[in-house]
């Protein structure tokens, strides 16, 4: 049974069949056994066509990587292919081989394998030697940060001693300039079998060295084959970057794709529970169809990646390549996707061999990718490898060039730790904040992890967003200054009010609200009702004739104070001092809904009010009615009404059609 042709949106060859996933039966002797202490290695192997790539896979494994017809016929790899290698038995480790095609035609096929390796095992003719494609293949491998390998010295069985030393001399010297400094050379001979046990162990030696594969938190698998599987579904392969994977995960097909959740796992055709990164995986997916999905997208937790058009990039170019330029249009290879793209050099003008710089990508096609993945860029005429290096910000916006702030935040991007980025972002968006999700595809990791490192530097909490210390202590400063602004030009005011102060502070009201719960609780700033003042500000200072005057009105009114306008009239004064007055509580204002009016009382003439209204009705069942509150009070339905509406309000009576009881406390 093969799978079902898929069109592509993305120009790239389809991966080959590789292990039988999802419905055939498998090898008994290849039962993949999850045990915590199994230690796993992705080996990707390299070379120029005809050196002998496939038949040496083949001679260490059992296992013909060339499937296709094409490949039969042609004699040669064209897509990569896969196979399982148990170098000290099968309770051993495990090394997943991956066959890269070494024609340059199949260069792009080459790479969307090879972004997930972490060493190589690289095959040299002993009789040709270095090629372009052994050349190309290697600094692939060191511009996408492989530091360790084998060489395969291939069929010695057709050369003398002498040669194979010579071979061997040369291949030592440039691994080394490839950055493969303790790469072994290990001659071999297919045909006649020998040399291959020491290549095993060469091999082994390579994951007993290993530091073992990214786990940021988080699953990302990039795919490369798309199919059906009666009984299963969609299903995609591909080999598990970062993270675990276990079944029953829900995970987004990004970028642009649906949601899906893992209905099964297989690892060169076993079924597993769960599958750790740096492994070959064929996730089985409930929720999609075929149809939905595109060889070049990815598998990650929903929300984790965003699709974006411009990337921040650290990039290397090839060691032959002519120097590169702003506005050079090429090629970006990252996982199993290609896309169009212009490079934008931030730092220079030019960037030549031997040289790193910061640079952004300007992408024609949307771009999910995880903060610090490898990827590589190709010319289109002629085509070839030009550079590679990391990615930096996969989200980022169009940035000035030569700008030190920007260099700057690259800079840290590029080579501080986690807690480090996380830092100078924060201070970079001030008292704005940032999102956890944002925090964590920055950094690419995952959000709890991340959470747990932002208690770490500091960073505080506020609602979605997290605020660095330092910003959060210029918001603390910023709000008492806006405070004291007011308090020097409103010297009998008793505060701002919320709204007015998130205006002066120019933050978020969430953030500015925090802002004030932390000073409050440290005694530097306190509340009254809706306004909030600095703890060392006390308004009955500034008190003066006027609020004085207007109070004394008030109080002498009682329950038929005098009109509020009559007092105040057009005296500025006088009005900041009746504003002062009711900040302070001093006076009361009650509201005639119905008339709509308003009467300002002074706080004892509600004081009194409450008192003989309780003396006289606290025990009448029936309660009584409003003109019979006025008759007691002796004032007229103008004061009543409102006086009565406000007692409702603040619940010392209860009304019931016409009728009102008591239910407070005259004291209260």
């Amino acid at each position: 049974m093969t799978a079902c042709p898929v069109e592509r949106r993305r120009r790239a060859t389809p991966a080959r069949a590789g292990p039988k996933e999802f419905g055939y039966k498998a090898d008994p002797s290849l039962v993949l056994r999850e045990r915590p202490s199994l230690r796993s290695l992705l080996v990707g192997v390299i070379g120029h066509v005809d050196h002998g790539k496939t038949a040496l896979v083949g001679a260490l494994t059992g296992t013909d990587t060339d499937r296709l017809k094409e490949e039969k016929a042609r004699g040669v790899s064209i897509v990569p292919g896969f196979a399982l290698l148990r170098p000290g038995g099968p309770d051993g480790d495990e090394i997943d081989l991956v066959d890269l095609p070494g024609h340059e035609r199949f260069v792009r096929a080459m790479i969307s394998g090879a972004t997930g390796m972490r060493a190589v095992l690289l095959a040299v003719d002993v009789r040709e030697g270095i090629k372009p494609q052994t050349v190309e293949h290697l600094e692939i491998a060191r511009l996408i940060g492989v530091r360790r390998g084998v060489v395969a010295l291939t069929k010695c069985d057709l050369a003398g001693p002498d040669a194979v030393a010579a071979r061997t001399a040369e291949l030592t010297a440039v691994t080394a300039r490839a950055g493969l400094a303790d790469a072994p050379v290990v001659p071999t001979s297919v045909l006649a079998g020998t040399g291959l046990a020491e290549l095993k162990a060469a091999l082994a030696g390579l994951v007993a060295d290993a530091s073992g594969a990214t786990d940021d938190g988080f699953p990302y698998l990039p795919f490369d084959r798309v199919f059906a599987r009666p009984g299963f579904g969609a299903v995609v392969t591909g080999t598990l970057r970062r993270g675990t994977l276990s079944v029953g995960d829900r995970l987004a097909v990004m970028p642009g794709g649906p949601e899906a959740v893992v209905r099964g796992l297989q690892i060169h055709g076993q079924p597993v529970q769960r599958a750790v990164p740096g492994r070959r995986t064929a996730v089985a997916l409930r929720g999609v169809s075929v149809g939905d999905l595109d060889r070049g997208q990815a598998l990650a937790p929903p929300g984790l990646l965003e699709a974006g058009r411009w990337i921040d990039i650290r990039l290397s170019p090839v060691t032959d390549v002519v120097p590169l330029a702003s506005g050079t249009v090429c090629r970006l290879l990252y996982g199993t996707a290609e896309v169009p793209v212009r490079l934008r050099l931030l730092d220079r003008d030019t960037l030549g061999p031997g040289e790193t710089g910061l640079a952004q990508l300007r992408a024609e096609e949307d771009v999910a990718v995880p903060a610090r993945e490898p990827f590589i860029l190709r010319s289109e005429t002629p085509p070839s490898t030009i550079a590679g290096g990391q990615v930096l910000d996969p989200l980022s916006r169009r940035r000035k060039r030569h700008d030190p702030r920007t260099l700057a935040e690259l800079a840290v991007l590029a080579e501080g730790r986690p807690n480090e980025i996380l830092s100078a972002r924060l201070a970079r968006e001030g008292a704005a904040g940032a999102r956890l999700s944002d925090l964590a595809r920055l950094v690419g990791i995952a959000p709890e992890r991340v959470r747990r490192g932002l208690a770490e530097v500091g960073a505080r909490e506020i609602g979605e967003r997290f605020l660095g210390a330092e910003a959060f202590a210029g918001l603390r400063d910023s709000i008492l200054a806006a405070l004291g602004r007011h308090h020097r030009d409103h010297p009998i005011e008793h505060g701002l009010p919320l709204d007015r102060l998130v205006q002066a502070v120019r933050a978020e009201e969430p953030v500015v609200s925090a802002g004030l719960r932390d000073l409050i609780a440290a005694r530097e700033a306190a509340q009254a009702g809706p306004l909030f003042r600095r703890a060392d500000f006390d308004p009955a200072r500034n008190e003066t004739e006027h609020v004085r005057a207007v109070e004394a009105a008030f109080r002498k009114g009682g329950l038929m104070p005098p009109d509020e306008v009559e007092t105040v009239g057009r005296d500025i004064r006088r009005q900041q001092a009746l504003k002062y007055l009711l900040a302070s509580g001093a006076l009361i204002r009650a509201v005639d809904r119905v008339q709509k009016r308003s009467i300002l009382f002074h706080r004892d003439a509600i004081a009194e009010g409450k008192s003989r209204l309780a003396k006289r009705f606290a025990h009448d069942a029936q309660g009584f009615l409003a003109k019979e509150a006025g008759a007691e009070l002796g004032i007229s339905r103008k004061f009543s009404i409102p006086l009565l509406e406000h007692l409702d309000a603040v619940r010392f009576t209860r009304r019931n059609g016409d009728r009102r009881t008591i239910v407070g406390d005259a004291g209260g």
